[in-house]
């Protein structure tokens, strides 16, 4: 409501401009700008009167106005309008305090959240897992900075987001303008003044903006909310293989019975969050791209659960931000964990014999690692077997778990280069 009020004021005051009207006194002026600062819960509930009279809350706000404005010329307030014009700038002017404000700020503390655990952990070995299987070593760092890498995209576009307006009457023609004022250019009225409002113009819409942009928002909102849903299965599940824990804090328990655990509540919370606000998000996106010819009202219920979806989304990242700062790293047990599975070093193994000439060697590896918990013992003994020349067995047997990590270091620090220049960090 406050919005509305306040998309009728400023269109008031760019009618002013136009040169059409008698001009708006100092008094009148002081007013409207007096209303545009404040807007009282008696306010609200004057206009919640007015609407249970006319059952329309746009007119609502026209009536509510003419009373708290007191213009000498009342035709002023939504003039040549349609209800639409006024519900789709005041909620993108909404949507855009929101990105701007909260969203964007919100999205760059996780980020630096996770920056943080990249620099620290980057160089600590970390036991990476395909299908839920042991697989090829990495770093902790890496592991946090792919999804530093993914989020970093999605701000971008975030960053670069502009929603749009419209301002052009019943069927979007300007049609009862024209009829009033024939010879002004009220399209280029109509651009200056969604423009002033931080938007970007609709040229063609029908009686309705046609939420396009919306649906955008509210898929890359969705995407990110899939980016931190992922990040919060694999921190629970590491959690759950001891190679994280969470930092105790005196006085929280995590059983009514079992007084050992420790559980890891903030990933948890998150995770439902985030799949009730992309729920909502999908209809969102799906439902308000849609309307019957002109206009239907369908879109007005939905609108209102907009804040709903984005609030369940922003205590999300808030709860897996919770959770990342209580994180500690078990690099003892990654450790341990790699050193106890020289399986690990078939990959480079046989990639090594590839260069030697030996035919097949992912078989003859195969053969012996397969679905198998070898020693590094019984891998040494199958080095000693090969027939291949001495340097080669010595360059094998000097392959480690723990330093099999590729360019893991390189590829953290890469992402990191490109946060700190994003934020300046």
């Amino acid at each position: 409501m406050r919005a509305r009020c306040q998309v009728e004021l400023r269109y008031v005051l760019a009618l002013d401009k136009t040169g059409l009207f008698t001009p708006l006194t100092l008094a009148e002026k002081q007013r409207i700008e007096d209303a545009l600062q404040q807007f009282s819960d008696e306010d609200y509930q004057r206009i919640k009167v007015i609407e249970n009279t006319t059952r329309h809350d746009v007119k609502s706000c026209e009536i509510f106005l003419r009373e708290k404005i007191k213009l000498a010329d009342q035709n002023l307030i939504h003039f040549g309008l349609t209800s639409e014009d006024v519900n789709n700038l005041a909620y993108n002017t909404l949507l855009k305090a929101y990105l701007e404000c909260e969203h964007l700020s919100l999205l760059k503390k996780l980020v630096e959240t996770l920056c943080h655990l990249a620099s620290q952990w980057k160089n600590i070995p970390f036991p990476a897992r395909t299908h839920g299987q042991k697989a090829s070593p990495t770093t902790a760092g890496k592991e946090i900075a792919v999804f530093l890498n993914r989020l970093l995209r999605q701000y971008r576009k975030l960053k670069d987001f502009r929603f749009m307006g419209k301002l052009n009457g019943a069927v979007g023609n300007f049609s009862a303008m024209l009829a009033a004022f024939p010879e002004y250019d009220w399209m280029t009225f109509a651009y200056n003044f969604v423009e002033s409002l931080g938007l970007t113009p609709n040229i063609a819409t029908t009686q309705i903006e046609d939420h396009d942009t919306w649906a955008e928002y509210f898929n890359i909102t969705r995407q990110i909310n899939n980016i931190v849903l992922d990040l919060n299965l694999d921190c629970w599940s590491y959690i759950s293989y001891d190679l994280f824990h969470e930092e105790v804090k005196a006085g929280e328990v995590g059983s009514s019975t079992m007084p050992h655990k420790v559980n890891p509540i903030n990933f948890e919370n998150s995770e439902g969050n985030l799949m009730l606000s992309n729920s909502l998000l999908t209809l969102l996106s799906d439902k308000l791209c849609r309307s019957r010819m002109q206009r239907d009202l369908s879109d007005s219920t939905v609108e209102r659960n907009i804040g709903v979806a984005l609030a369940y989304a922003y205590l999300a990242l808030t709860e897996t931000m919770k959770g990342l700062q209580k994180v500690r790293i078990n690099e003892a047990k990654c450790r341990q964990d790699l050193e106890n599975s020289p399986e690990l070093l078939a990959e480079p193994i046989q990639t090594i014999l590839k260069t030697a000439g030996v035919e097949d060697p992912y078989t003859l590896l195969k053969r012996v690692t397969r679905g198998k918990a070898i020693t590094r013992d019984e891998l040494f003994q199958f080095i000693d077997e090969l027939e291949v020349d001495k340097n080669i067995k010595h360059k094998l047997k000097a392959l480690q778990v723990t330093s099999y990590l590729g360019d893991a270091v390189r590829i953290c620090e890469r992402v990191l280069d490109a946060a700190k220049k994003e934020f300046g960090l």
